[in-house]
């Protein structure tokens, strides 16, 4: 693959009820590692968080954790990862994992992670950024994000060029391919705030 030095992960801090996409986060998670692609993700040791990243560390990955100090407090911080980031605040949190990354991918998740992958879809409709967004649909998991975008857009909420904004890959096989494709990103972001 291409080098990419970092990619952040948004995903949840919950597995979800089907075995499959715990296994997709460790599939992530060990992927990037071998594809020597350093992972930045929320900081957790729990959920698909927790899988992803103690996939890429068991695979010899680099794992930079972006937590806000009430979370490590709450004892949900991942003390075995590369480098953990304590924030003063969720902002404060995006931000660093923003600086940090050369693109960034939406896996499946909750609210945190439905915030997270709309925060950064509107830096870039605001041009504060060109990183790639890459939203994953693990077995359907994105429809219900990606039917939100579409009836936003059919509203006429959203402009219809907000589908270039992000890019939809089925499953972790193709996400990795896809970050090969993309290469280091040249340039890419406008600096934020």
């Amino acid at each position: 693959m291409p080098e990419l030095r970092c990619v952040a992960v948004f995903c949840g801090s919950r597995t979800g009820h089907a075995p499959h996409f715990r296994a997709a986060a460790a599939e992530l998670g060990e992927g990037l590692a071998r594809a020597g692609i350093g992972l930045v993700y929320g900081g957790g040791r729990i959920g698909l968080m927790g899988a992803m990243a103690d996939a890429a560390l068991a695979a010899g990955g680099r794992v930079i954790g972006v937590i806000p100090d009430f979370l490590q407090q709450w004892e949900v911080a991942h003390a075995g990862v590369s480098e953990l980031i304590i924030t003063d605040s969720m902002h404060t949190r995006k931000t660093r994992m923003f600086a940090l990354a050369d693109a960034f991918v939406s896996f499946p998740g909750g609210l945190g992670t439905f915030d997270e992958t709309f925060e950064i879809l509107t830096w870039r409709q605001l041009r504060l950024h060109a990183k790639p967004v890459l939203i994953c649909d693990i077995a359907g998991s994105a429809a219900p994000l990606l039917a939100l975008i579409e009836g936003a857009i059919a509203e006429g909420f959203a402009p219809p060029e907000s589908r270039t904004f992000y890019e939809v890959v089925e499953g972790v096989p193709a996400l990795l391919e896809r970050l090969g494709a993309l290469g280091r990103v040249e340039g890419g972001a406008a600096a934020l705030l």
